[in-house]
């Protein structure tokens, strides 16, 4: 459904944000329609407005749609490195390697945690986007660590349902630079896509509520290893929260780490590591818990930090 759409704001509508009514007009995702808005392709009586204007009912809206976007093709593929956890008629939990996407999207054409799964011989659950299937949340790629993947439709209904109610625990471990103040504490800052950079993340006043829990576990002369359990799980969430209080994650260039530090750590990208999952098992409902121990490059630049600060 491509081309240019105009009708009037619905009553049921007036006085939500501009991305959100657009996301709900077209079934676009919120991604999606904040895109689309923030390239001037809607417009409010004709006025290109800011995703968050709120819109009210009978104002005219002229949208332009973009051409549909095929859908990457999931293709079994062996991916190195990644290892399965835990796996049963339900779930499938993963060791996820770095540079390993969780499922094909437009432009990536690197490995990925459903192709991995298909070559090792495991169904997952067929809801879902169809390249997205099972899929109930995500680690970047950069981001090594503990993925689950709903394998019945049972499953992915339980945990899409317990991620969205935070009812899982996700317990990472990350080196970021400097040393916190307080050395525990709470970041409650909303989150939103940069204003300026695509492909980043930001804390913004409009952003959607992002809560980050922290405990310093070791303090080196340039950096401190940290246990962080989210409450929410907003893309880049803990890049771009330990970023804004100018504490990037070790190797983290994107979000303002040091390059020197970096490379005297031997890291080509961001130390963070999916330590911990816990959730209640979805058919049996109990508690079930694992853990991933770091790998190489990661113990490597925890070495040379141990060793000279």
């Amino acid at each position: 459904m491509s081309g240019t759409r105009s009708l009037p704001v619905p009553d049921g509508l007036d006085g939500m944000r501009l991305d959100q009514a657009v996301s709900r007009l077209f079934g676009l995702s919120r991604t999606a329609a904040a895109t689309l808005v923030e390239a001037g392709d809607a417009l409010v009586d004709g006025i290109p407005r800011p995703k968050s204007d709120k819109v009210a009912a009978g104002s005219w809206l002229e949208v332009t749609l973009p051409a549909p976007i095929t859908a990457p093709v999931l293709v079994a593929q062996p991916v190195h490195g990644m290892t399965v956890i835990f796996s049963d008629d339900d779930i499938v939990v993963v060791d996820k390697p770095v540079g390993v996407a969780a499922h094909p999207s437009p432009g990536w054409t690197g490995p990925t945690v459903l192709s991995g799964l298909a070559a090792m011989g495991h169904n997952v659950a067929t809801s879902g986007a169809a390249e997205r299937q099972g899929i109930v949340h995500r680690l970047d790629v950069g981001t090594t660590g503990l993925m689950v993947v709903a394998k019945s439709e049972i499953a992915y209904t339980a945990l899409k349902r317990a991620f969205k109610e935070r009812e899982v625990e996700k317990r990472y471990h990350a080196v970021v630079q400097g040393h916190l103040d307080p050395l525990r504490g709470t970041i409650d800052a909303p989150i939103d896509r940069h204003p300026t950079a695509d492909w980043k993340f930001a804390v913004m006043s409009d952003g959607k509520p992002s809560v980050t829990h922290y405990d310093t576990l070791e303090a080196f002369r340039s950096a401190s290893l940290v246990d962080v359990r989210l409450e929410t799980g907003r893309t880049h969430q803990i890049r771009v929260h330990f970023s804004a209080m100018r504490h990037p994650c070790a190797g983290d260039i994107t979000y303002g780490a040091d390059p020197t530090l970096a490379a005297r750590l031997k890291l080509n990208r961001q130390w963070l590591h999916a330590k911990e999952l816990a959730f209640a098992h979805p058919r049996t409902y109990d508690e079930v818990r694992f853990v991933s121990e770091y790998p190489d490059d990661l113990k490597i630049a925890l070495d040379v930090l141990q060793d000279v600060g």
